[in-house]
């Protein structure tokens, strides 16, 4: 039965009624609090994907001559720049230009690199882009989560 505080822990943000004291983002997960190899933050990850996209608008533009302002099929042309960025980049250094730029990398949960299927599936979610505005207590995306994947600080 869902009662008054289910909705004022919704409010007041993931992990309201379920964090105990001294718990912290990555910590199930064997993640130190701070520091390398710890979760990044949705400000370091906002950014990243912030400078992604906009080279990939630029990208667009220079290549292809779309980006800002198209409608119809051309439209998608950015994000389908981006969804190469993210395969290749992820896929073989784990990380793509953004992520360097504010030291993030993508990393398998279980093992360190993430494995080529975890980062399709997590590219095709991210490309959605509703999965990526969803998140758990530990600031794992749902497109992470479903990948099993997680992004880190580099330092």
């Amino acid at each position: 039965m869902v009662d008054r505080r289910d909705v004022g822990s919704w409010l007041q943000g993931p992990g309201a009624r379920t964090r105990t004291p001294g718990e912290y983002p990555g910590g199930r997960l064997g993640m130190p609090p701070s520091g390398a190899g710890s979760i990044a933050r949705f400000g370091r990850r906002l950014g990243g994907v912030a400078i992604d996209w906009f080279l990939c608008l630029l990208i667009a533009q220079g290549v292809w001559g779309a980006g800002w302002g198209e409608t119809g099929p051309r439209s998608f042309i950015p994000l389908a720049v981006f969804a190469v960025e993210n395969l290749l980049l992820v896929g073989t250094i784990g990380m793509t230009v953004g992520h360097r730029l504010v030291h993030i990398q993508v990393r398998n949960v279980a093992e360190g690199r993430a494995h080529p299927l975890q980062v399709l599936v997590r590219t095709v979610l991210l490309c959605l882009g509703l999965p990526a505005l969803i998140w758990d207590r530990d600031g794992r995306g749902m497109h992470d989560r479903i990948a099993n994947t997680v992004i880190v600080n580099t330092r």
